[in-house]
């Protein structure tokens, strides 16, 4: 049955897997930053524990756990680096929307054994053209979050009859792969540009976008139980925030342990965690993240408790997890701001997590799904009973 609470590969408690994995991920994000990818032991870690596998239905493979206990695991990852519980989430994400295809399409994915890792740009800036058994896809899509670690692309082109958009998957020996993703924060996700020029792709390996949403995939049949139908959006949104959260907390603790040694400077020898504007700061912090993790447990549970609904997932409660996985993300942004700014000069080095933790929630907040204003506007439309219009991405 899926659902389940689920344990790695080698049985160890998730929780307790992540801790320690978190710990690895820390001693490694300067070299997964300077390198702009998530280092091979990453993914050959998460791979022999089964990580990619927990979403996925146990009919592939997969763990069939429950949403709430990958998303602790993401929390936990992303104490360690945001960058890679951001990517590695995601490509776990994507292995689960891979098994909304059909059973054709789950056969080549499937076929190896192993979990198909498959990164999925998912606004539809390119074209599908249908032809005799499927469709031809041209476009460029941004961005690609873990295309280093790739077997599979998921696009998502519009479909030149119908405007439709239509998800396409195709191997990654066929797409280019633009080197594009020089940024100041999230480096290390390696989320580059895929460009497909005039490819042919069957159409069991696509799937068109409202199928993906909820409650309608050809795959759905063949996994009863699982998570499938859970709404697409309001699933993403969360998962995506809960990196921001693990960042924040780690950031706390950092700060906290900081203040307990770091010498004020021109004070005579004081110690900055003596100081009354420390512990101010250090509460408003605190406020602030305990409120996001409060927000992200409420997240959870709705999720929970709306996923099975698939398509007849209330609308205002969709809406309501967009709105809290932005709120998550606005207020870890906050959290850290206020937590760098009473740091110091010397947290800035690259030595110190603090700087990189800033960087990587500055560059989070950018993503659509977390732009505050949209969201809000599109909360309160919703609470007032205006129409939503596709530009909504509901």
């Amino acid at each position: 049955m899926d659902g389940q609470e689920t344990r790695t590969n080698q049985g160890q408690a998730w929780a307790d897997w992540a801790d320690a994995f978190a710990g690895r991920l820390a001693t490694r994000a300067a070299d997964a930053e300077a390198h702009r990818t998530l280092p091979p032991e990453t993914i050959k870690e998460a791979l022999d524990a089964g990580f990619f596998a927990m979403l996925a239905p146990t009919g592939v493979g997969g763990q069939g756990s429950s949403y709430s206990a990958f998303l602790d695991v993401v929390r936990r990852l992303s104490q360690g680096c945001a960058s890679s519980g951001w990517t590695l989430s995601f490509l776990a994400l994507h292995a689960w929307m891979l098994c909304k295809f059909g059973p054709e399409a789950q056969a080549e994915f499937f076929r190896d054994g192993k979990m198909p890792l498959a990164p999925a740009p998912l606004a539809p800036t390119g074209k599908a053209v249908p032809v005799d058994g499927g469709f031809v896809v041209s476009g460029r899509w941004e961005w690609a979050t873990g295309i280093n670690h790739a077997d599979w692309v998921l696009v998502n082109g519009l479909n030149s009859e119908t405007m439709v958009p239509v998800f396409c998957a195709m191997p990654i020996g066929s797409v280019e792969i633009e080197d594009v993703w020089h940024v100041s924060g999230m480096v290390a996700t390696g989320s580059q540009a895929v460009v497909v020029r005039d490819l042919f792709v069957p159409e069991h390996m696509t799937l068109p976008a409202t199928a993906m949403a909820a409650g309608a995939s050809p795959g759905e049949p063949l996994h009863p139980g699982s998570t499938l139908s859970y709404p697409l959006r309001a699933s993403l949104t969360l998962v995506a925030a809960t990196p921001a959260l693990g960042a924040a907390e780690a950031a706390l603790d950092y700060f906290r342990e900081r203040m307990m040694t770091k010498l004020q400077a021109y004070s005579g020898g004081a110690r900055q965690g003596e100081m009354q504007t420390t512990h101010l700061r250090l509460g408003e912090a605190i406020a602030e993240v305990s409120a996001a993790r409060l927000t992200w447990e409420e997240a959870c549970r709705v999720l929970e408790r709306i996923g099975p609904l698939g398509a007849e997932a209330p609308l205002d409660k969709q809406v309501w997890l967009r709105l809290a996985a932005a709120q998550i993300v606005r207020l870890a942004n906050s959290a850290v701001n206020t937590l760098s700014a009473a740091s110091g000069a010397s947290a800035s080095f690259l030595s110190a997590p603090l700087q990189r933790q800033l960087r990587d929630l500055q560059v989070m907040r950018g993503h659509v799904m977390f732009d505050w204003d949209r969201t809000a506007v599109l909360a309160g439309k919703v609470e007032l009973g205006f129409p939503t219009t596709p530009a909504d991405l509901l």
